[in-house]
């Protein structure tokens, strides 16, 4: 079977997925690829900060982080950690990126904030659409426009905020993310989209489309009752 590289999504192929909210392109992997029906996809509740914002695809850029407590590292260390993290920002995959990074804090997750205005903005200009974190974002009004920000929670603090490591695996809100891995956003969550099948996507929702579309449209005709439904699902299961 030929697989999907990172060089075969077009820029068209993003566009395609991101024309598509995440709820649609759930419905469509439950077609297209049945088996991933209860997983790779956020589980838990996270706060969509800029939810008029159109959906997000990109690859993902991964790391983790905790605030509660300082880093171990000395002052020089830590700064070589955030140089090499900002290039593996920039340089550690195709584009566009999107960061997901998971807070090490457990029930503390979100104590203090990695993700603010500057961030925002650094990692817009280094190819970033959004991130999605079970960690905290602050600065509302003043990050990177156009950035958008999945969270678990809004502080004020960065408190002693540090990236613990990054570009392996991570599992935010109940979606474990590897790096690399192409990643749909909106305002309702995430999910992780197998990169050998996303061509398939489209297709997919547009026949679910199709079927609901002869389901809802018998709701709306006058008289509608139980029987008008029951023709209706037979006549919606045969389309293919």
């Amino acid at each position: 079977m030929t697989t999907m590289g990172d060089s075969d999504f077009s820029p068209a192929l993003l566009d395609e997925l991101a024309a598509l909210d995440t709820p649609t392109v759930c419905n469509a992997l439950e077609l297209v690829a049945p088996e991933r029906r209860t997983f790779g996809f956020t589980v838990e509740p996270l706060q969509c900060l800029y939810p008029v914002l159109k959906p997000i695809v990109g690859f993902a850029r991964t790391a983790t982080i905790r605030s509660v407590a300082p880093s171990n590292l000395t002052a020089e260390q830590a700064g070589k950690q955030r140089l090499a993290y900002y290039q593996y920002v920039a340089d550690g995959g195709p584009k566009p990126a999107i960061s997901i990074i998971q807070d090490l804090d457990g029930s503390r997750a979100g104590f203090g904030s990695f993700w603010g205005e500057v961030n925002s903005h650094l990692h817009k200009g280094l190819g970033c659409l959004g991130v999605v974190t079970d960690g905290s974002v602050r600065d509302l009004d003043a990050n990177a426009p156009g950035f958008q920000m999945l969270c678990r929670m809004v502080v004020p603090s960065h408190a002693h905020v540090h990236i613990v490591d990054f570009g392996g695996a991570v599992t935010v809100a109940g979606m474990y993310v590897a790096s690399g891995d192409l990643v749909h956003a909106d305002r309702h969550g995430a999910v992780v989209v197998p990169k050998a099948i996303a061509g398939k996507i489209k297709a997919a929702a547009a026949l679910i489309a199709r079927r609901e579309a002869v389901l809802i449209g018998a709701s709306k005709e006058t008289g509608f009752n139980f029987e008008r439904l029951r023709k209706a699902l037979g006549d919606a299961s045969e389309i293919h």
